[in-house]
């Protein structure tokens, strides 16, 4: 926990706000609700917001500006943005861009700017652009305060970014207690990049979209032994894993609702690290996990805005992964009467393959939606 503040002290708690999951009103966000939850998240002592231009379709800034920015005094909240690779092409469109998410979001500067998904197939791209040297520019003039990147790729090539721009401040790496030892994620070797270049981390998907908080009941069985000398809920657990490690300096939960927010709030407020047996706990429900051919979705939507037959892909595979753990004919009736009923079914896919372009899991979504065909229709 030291080492963490030392980083960056002005940081309150470990909790960060992440608004990519908001609650919604069919296609809207539901900005009333919203506003009860940042109002609840401020009253408890914490103030980290992340954002970024492409989530929800644009309407995450907006309604930061809404619920946040134009509610509370700018030195009241910590707000984190984006610069994503897909919204720029050469090296005069960076300002632009981050003017259009300033006025977005209603403030006149940032305190962290990350290059968003920092990997393989954009390094290249942020390079020829000069972002990271705009970046510092941006800084230097106070647009911004504090510097990183997001990072979804092997831990080797985290090794390379951060040799080659030692000016990074800090990460934003995936990370959760399923995620650690994954040999697709590598959440811990990429941790453990961070640590030798001593850079701080924040974590996102502690709950990984959600998969962490409906466990089986095999998985559900060894937590709930925990509460029966108090304990957590399923996700407090998850964030307690991340938050517990010395160079994390944020876990961003990104809450649906103001129940997820409570509960988050509760775990966060009166935080500690896992205890031993707790860890114990953890290992035994990763097991349970990793038995099962689960697919290893976020729920991040990037996939869906794009889609040409408009299908709700993340919401598919979660089903598929339901149906994995909790095999019922009730789930392909929910297929057919619900969840395709007006958008289009996994058959329907042309695979095209622009959603895997974009998959931070680096997921081949087509043959995936194609097993889910299979099971459901």
């Amino acid at each position: 926990m030291a080492q963490a503040t030392a980083f960056f002290p002005d940081l309150k708690g470990k909790l960060g706000f992440g608004l990519m999951r908001l609650p919604m009103v069919g296609d809207e966000v539901d900005l009333a609700q919203t506003e009860q939850m940042v109002d609840a998240y401020m009253a408890a002592g914490f103030h980290y917001f992340d954002t970024a231009h492409g989530y929800i379709s644009g309407q995450s800034e907006t309604a930061a500006r809404h619920a946040l920015t134009r509610r509370y005094p700018r030195d009241s909240f910590i707000l984190t943005n984006k610069l994503s690779g897909g919204f720029i092409e050469k090296e005069d469109d960076v300002l632009p861009l981050l003017q259009t998410q300033l006025d977005a979001c209603g403030v006149d500067y940032f305190d962290f700017y990350l290059l968003h998904a920092v990997g393989a197939g954009n390094y290249q791209k942020f390079e020829d652009c000069r972002a990271f040297e705009q970046l510092l520019a941006l800084k230097a003039e106070g647009k911004i305060r504090h510097i990183g990147f997001s990072f979804h790729d092997p831990p080797a090539f985290l090794d390379r970014v951060l040799t080659e721009h030692p000016e990074t401040e800090v990460v934003q790496l995936q990370l959760n207690y399923l995620d650690w030892e994954d040999g697709r994620v590598r959440s811990r070797a990429c941790y453990e990049v961070c640590v030798k270049h001593n850079k701080p981390v924040i974590v996102m998907e502690p709950v990984k979209g959600g998969s962490l908080v409906h466990l089986n009941d095999k998985a559900n069985a060894v937590l709930d032994a925990l509460r029966k000398d108090g304990g957590c809920s399923n996700a407090g657990y998850a964030l307690r894993f991340a938050a517990g490690l010395d160079h994390v300096v944020m876990v961003l939960s990104g809450m649906s609702d103001l129940s997820q927010m409570q509960d988050n709030l509760k775990v966060m407020s009166a935080f500690s690290p896992l205890d031993e047996k707790e860890q114990q706990a953890i290992t035994e429900v990763r097991a349970i996990f990793s038995a099962l051919p689960l697919i290893p979705c976020t729920a991040c939507r990037y996939c869906t805005d794009g889609c040409p037959m408009n299908i709700r892909i993340p919401d598919i595979l979660r089903l598929r992964n339901r149906h994995t753990m909790f095999p019922s004919s009730e789930q392909a009736a929910y297929y057919t009467r619900e969840l395709t009923k007006e958008s289009g079914k996994a058959s329907e896919c042309i695979g095209c393959g622009q959603c895997a372009d974009v998959c931070p899991q680096h997921l081949d979504i087509p043959a995936l939606l194609q097993e889910a065909a299979e099971v459901f229709e």
